[in-house]
């Protein structure tokens, strides 16, 4: 990382938060949340009873980190996490965030996520948002895939190109603008700038993009960053491929699906379909994505009577609720809304899901494993059930 990118992120630190919050909400989402690394890299079943040794790659002001901690600390689960980034700014605010919370087993380190060897390996790593703004992107793919053990696994997100319309002229006209101010004159000229800017610029009509709102390290993290390079999913899985990893799955899988766009299959092989879907969609902001090393994918548990399901965000009592009125279920996300038939026969199934009995206690008939596969389809492809025995 050039020594601009490490001014900004000491200047801004990225993402904005204040450390006491962490008394009154708990930030989550995709990757590192345990029972959705179980399901993509150990099909369900890993033996969290064994300690997780984890690094937080790049972790910024810490969401990932204090996710994961807090998460396994509430599961009663043993961990030893390193958090891994190059601004002391940030650092500063992840301690405080896990200070807040009395999280223990976390070691604080400062330097760059190439040096990942010297602290290997690892259970798991974390790389979110860090790898796309690398001067050498492969290097960083590289070093972390190093950094694993054999039966390890990665969860990432790296910027894609489509969702993220406009954006790039605009860093290419403040950078060329901008680049020898320091980061702060940069913010207050660039927000000037910004505020002329037609309504018809593409970043203007892009209603995905909503960071710059959010504060000064959200502005200039988007508008003014100056190493910045997409991915799609095809060069994504590419990167992962060279440096011996194998792409293991994503969060929200049936977004990389294309059939609901097209008359009927495609002829593709299975990463020009993914690929498809993304150019049709359209939406991308970013990808998020699970890894494992070379040959060592394990397929999720779908359907097997020994996985055990958790719900993400979605309370089970409610959800049984909303389906035993008969009218399916519809998931809206990335812009796009999917309906899926869930039987009204769903319900006494979503009505005993709570992490701890599996799809055998569940579902006792062929009859209930048939509507059981429905919700499967609908809430796995959406990334809102996992299957782990992480409570177990």
């Amino acid at each position: 990382m050039t020594d601009t990118v490490r001014a900004q992120y000491e200047a801004f630190p990225y993402p904005e938060r204040k450390p006491t919050d962490e008394r009154k909400r708990l930030i989550t989402g995709s990757p590192s949340l345990p029972v959705e690394m179980d399901h993509w890299l150990w099909g369900g079943a890993r033996d969290w009873s064994q300690p997780l040794r984890a690094l937080v790659a790049g972790g910024g002001t810490g969401d990932a980190l204090i996710q994961l901690a807090q998460k396994l600390t509430d599961a009663g689960r043993p961990y030893d996490i390193i958090y891994l980034d190059l601004s002391l700014a940030a650092r500063r605010i992840a301690e405080k965030r896990a200070g807040v919370r009395k999280l223990s087993g976390i070691t604080f380190v400062t330097g760059s996520l190439l040096d990942a060897g010297d602290h290997a390996p690892f259970d798991y790593i974390d790389c979110c948002g860090v790898l796309h703004h690398l001067p050498d992107p492969q290097a960083g793919f590289n070093a972390l895939a190093n950094a694993l053990k054999p039966d390890g696994g990665m969860g990432l997100m790296v910027y894609a190109p489509h969702g993220r319309s406009g954006v790039y002229p605009l860093q290419d006209a403040f950078n060329a603008l901008l680049q020898d101010q320091p980061p702060e004159k940069q913010l207050k000229a660039a927000k000037r700038i910004f505020d002329r800017l037609p309504g018809a610029h593409p970043f203007k009509r892009n209603q995905r993009l909503v960071d710059h709102k959010g504060g000064d390290a959200g502005f200039y993290d988007l508008l003014l960053h100056s190493q910045d390079r997409p991915f799609t999913i095809t060069a994504l899985i590419e990167a992962l491929h060279t440096s011996g990893l194998d792409y293991a799955g994503a969060p929200e899988v049936m977004l990389y699906d294309p059939t609901t766009l097209l008359d009927g299959e495609s002829d593709l092989d299975p990463i020009a379909d993914m690929q498809l879907a993304e150019d049709l969609r359209g939406t991308f902001k970013t990808h998020i994505a699970y890894a494992r090393p070379k040959g060592q994918v394990i397929a999720p548990p779908l359907g097997r009577p020994d996985a055990v399901p958790h719900l993400r965000d979605m309370d089970a009592s409610g959800l049984a609720a909303h389906v035993a009125n008969g009218q399916g279920l519809t998931i809206d996300t990335a812009g796009t809304a999917f309906h899926y038939d869930i039987p009204a026969d769903a319900a006494p199934l979503l009505q005993q899901v709570d992490g701890i009995r599996s799809i055998a206690d569940i579902a006792h008939s062929q009859t209930n494993h048939a509507v059981w596969a429905k919700v499967e389809i609908a809430l796995c492809g959406a990334g809102l059930m996992h299957y782990s025995r992480l409570l177990e």
